[in-house]
């Protein structure tokens, strides 16, 4: 028997797939739109990302495509609750829509393909380039 461990709604699961590691699956369809989980976030500068990035935290925190430099220092953001154990894919289902709030930055996972129960919950990477050549990103 596989190990399930649930979100508090029971929309979500968490296992773990072979070569993989830890996934997000869905217990419940999600359609086209639908959020599936929204997050916080904690952002971090260039000097704090260079720190990062020579820790297991590497794998775990996201760029944002939507930032510009010039308009915000923030290098990265970790992201707290199950959107930090979503898989990549090239194919992904989901995609991360960032939002700023006085109470920081926020990630929301929204589908982009309808998802069925049982169904793992990915995302694309927009960073792949930044990991170590040991990580083999498997779709």
């Amino acid at each position: 028997m596989v190990e399930k461990v649930f979100d508090r709604s029971n929309a979500l699961y968490v296992k773990t797939l072979p070569r993989k590691g830890r996934g997000v699956f869905a217990n419940i369809r999600f359609k086209v739109g639908d959020v599936i989980d929204r997050a916080p976030t904690w952002g971090f500068d260039d000097a704090t990302a260079k720190l990062l990035d020579c820790t297991g935290v590497l794998e775990y925190y996201f760029v944002r495509h939507d930032r510009h430099p010039q308009e915000a220092p923030l290098t990265g953001y970790v992201v707290f609750g199950l959107s930090s154990l979503m898989n990549h894919s090239s194919n992904p289902n989901a995609q991360r829509v960032w939002t700023d709030k006085e109470s920081g930055a926020w990630v929301t996972i929204v589908a982009i393909k309808d998802i069925e129960v049982d169904e793992e919950i990915t995302h694309r990477y927009i960073n792949m380039s930044a990991y170590p050549h040991t990580i083999n990103f498997i779709d």
